[in-house]
């Protein structure tokens, strides 16, 4: 019987690094054009914007693979789309990004961080997006926290304002190249 979603979600793993990095850098190239310049989006790959192999270690990243017509994950080694949600303070960015803070945040008083959500140009617009938010959602409830929050891109910020989250404040991102990079933090 066929899948009603084309796209079967897991746990990310060391192994997959190399093909996030990659999904992340076309994703960035590719849909944040329009919002950023390439200047920006040169500084901003591998720092404000990137994998944070924390999350991974954390079991808190997943990826989304497309399955095939009868409902089996594809074979094809694929990963359409990335995101995940961390009980640690740091709002966005990559491993070499700026304001890490490894420091646990407190489900009863604390909002969960909804953290790097990519697709690959292939799949967008097909709501694998929303696929990843309610899924970091649902896993963050599992682990007590009631409030989300997370660092949006401008190319995210409409789709963030669908499922719910409220802009607060617009942080300007000093990149290593001089740039600077809007970034949208949203509340839930």
């Amino acid at each position: 019987m066929p899948s009603a979603c084309p796209y079967r979600i897991r746990v990310a793993t060391p192994v997959d690094v190399p093909a996030l990095r990659s999904l992340i850098e076309q994703s960035v190239r590719e849909l944040q054009k329009y919002d950023y310049t390439l200047a920006q989006i040169e500084g901003a790959l591998g720092h404000a914007l990137g994998l944070d192999t924390q999350l991974i270690e954390d079991r808190t990243y997943f990826v989304a693979e497309p399955l095939d017509p009868s409902g089996d994950t594809d074979q094809s080694g694929v990963i359409a789309g990335c995101g995940g949600w961390s009980y640690r303070r740091t709002l966005f960015g990559s491993d070499h990004g700026p304001s890490r803070e490894a420091a646990f945040l407190d489900p009863t008083t604390d909002a969960a961080k909804i953290r790097a959500i990519f697709v690959h140009p292939d799949h967008a617009r097909r709501g694998l997006g929303s696929l990843i938010l309610r899924h970091c959602e649902q896993e963050a409830r599992l682990a007590h926290f009631t409030r989300y929050e997370m660092g949006s891109t401008l190319t995210g910020v409409p789709l963030y304002k669908l499922r719910g989250y409220v802009p607060r404040e617009t942080i300007n991102v000093p990149l290593p190249n001089g740039e600077l990079l809007p970034v949208v933090r949203m509340t839930k």
